[in-house]
């Protein structure tokens, strides 16, 4: 029993010695690749990064993109001022048309009964008028006459050859030849009045028949006709819609965070969208003082320097306007700014060969998404042009330009 239990304990103990062994060398093994792990980590941790720099490029083209149409600086929808059937029409859709020229024409039997009417009346009043001159002409005569009469009769009378009664009949007679003067030459003048009033008639319904005759009122473009021969329109309602020939400008909507730079008379490229393959130029030539408050878009408005001979309003078209050209300028992907509000963001430097972040400030954005820095730096700072993974404060950075002066 002795030497059993004795061989039982030796062997127990070769166990135990055995395991202790190789939980160590096991423990030994973990302790050493966790070494290797964190030196490994280290070392990559604080190696030096290569990164992407900004560079400073010249004779930057600031453009700012915006989408629209193509639409009449001056669109009219003519009609007549008066209803009646419509009988004549001398112009359709796409017509040239020439500042004057009758477009068309409506009935005008009623109206030319009044005008004849009105005629009438002024010829009337012309007659009316000469009859009143010759009744205080023919006033005048009596006055004249019984002024004569009244003259002598009281001459007489003063020395007791007629009455006293006789005297004062003559008086009375000039008094009232007197006032058949007065009431002729009122006459005279109501005719006169008569006369004018007519005559403004006769202007009146001659202008009326006038308006019957739709002309164009500029030298203008047909857009397009609204009615037909026969149609009885009302007053107001449009016959022709006309454009100003060569009036065509372009309209583009900017995001309102763009066009802060956007001044008149600056320098516009547009493609539409029928002819994809030419370039036209413009000017700008209005800028909208209201903007849309739902897309948050400004309204600009463009003039063509070289616009296609065939236009088709409310096309759609592209444009560029260049609102700034820099000399000089260092530019910065929007991606490596972070933080960005409009005016400043953040950017990773390099500075004495390591990683720091700076907060500066920018102005322009190119239409490739890049922004202007006018932050003042210190010499020999870089500027990172594209962020890594692993960029911290105070690492090591080799840097090589995204670009050349």
């Amino acid at each position: 029993m002795s030497k059993d239990k004795s061989e039982n304990d030796s062997g127990s103990s070769w166990i135990a010695r055995v395991t202790g062994s190789t939980l160590m060398r096991y423990l030994f093994v973990a302790i050493a690749a966790t070494i290797v792990i964190a030196v490994a980590i280290l070392i990559s941790t604080n190696r030096p990064i290569a990164v992407q720099v900004a560079s400073i490029e010249d004779n930057v083209a600031v453009r700012v993109f915006g989408l629209g149409t193509v639409e009449a600086r001056i669109l009219s929808k003519i009609g007549f001022e008066v209803g009646a059937t419509l009988v004549e029409l001398n112009a359709d859709h796409g017509d040239r048309v020439d500042r004057g020229q009758i477009l068309a024409r409506l009935n005008t039997g009623e109206q030319d009964a009044k005008v004849a009417k009105a005629r009438a009346a002024s010829l009337i009043a012309e007659v009316n008028i000469k009859r009143g001159e010759a009744n205080l002409e023919k006033a005048e005569a009596v006055l004249a006459q019984r002024q004569e009469v009244n003259r002598r009769k009281q001459a007489l009378a003063g020395r007791d050859v007629v009455s006293q009664q006789t005297a004062e009949e003559a008086a009375r007679d000039e008094a009232v030849a007197q006032a058949d003067v007065a009431v002729a030459e009122s006459e005279a003048e109501i005719a006169k009045a008569q006369l004018a009033d007519a005559r403004a008639q006769v202007a009146f319904e001659e202008t009326m028949l006038q308006h019957r005759t739709l002309v164009a009122p500029y030298d203008a473009l047909i857009i397009e006709r609204h009615s037909e021969l026969g149609t009885v329109t009302k007053a107001g309602d449009p016959i022709f819609t006309l454009i100003p020939v060569d009036s065509y400008w372009g309209l583009a909507f900017v995001d309102e965070a763009r066009a802060g730079f956007i001044r008149e008379g600056q320098l516009v490229d547009a493609r539409l969208r029928s002819r994809p393959q030419d370039a036209f130029t413009g000017r700008v030539v209005r800028i909208g003082l209201e903007s849309d408050r739902v897309t948050e878009e400004r309204r600009v408005f463009i003039k063509g320097d070289n616009p296609p001979a065939s236009v088709y309003l409310g096309e759609q078209a592209e444009f560029w306007i260049t609102v700034a050209e820099l000399d000089e300028a260092l530019l910065v992907p929007e991606a490596a700014v972070q933080g960005y509000d409009g005016r400043e963001g953040w950017v990773w430097t390099v500075e004495s060969g390591r990683l720091h972040r700076r907060l500066v400030e920018f102005r322009h954005r190119t239409e490739d998404a890049r922004l202007e820095l006018i932050e003042s730096l210190p010499a020999e700072t870089l500027v990172v042009s594209r962020i890594e993974t692993g960029f911290r404060e105070g690492r090591s950075a080799a840097a090589t330009e995204a670009g050349t002066r």
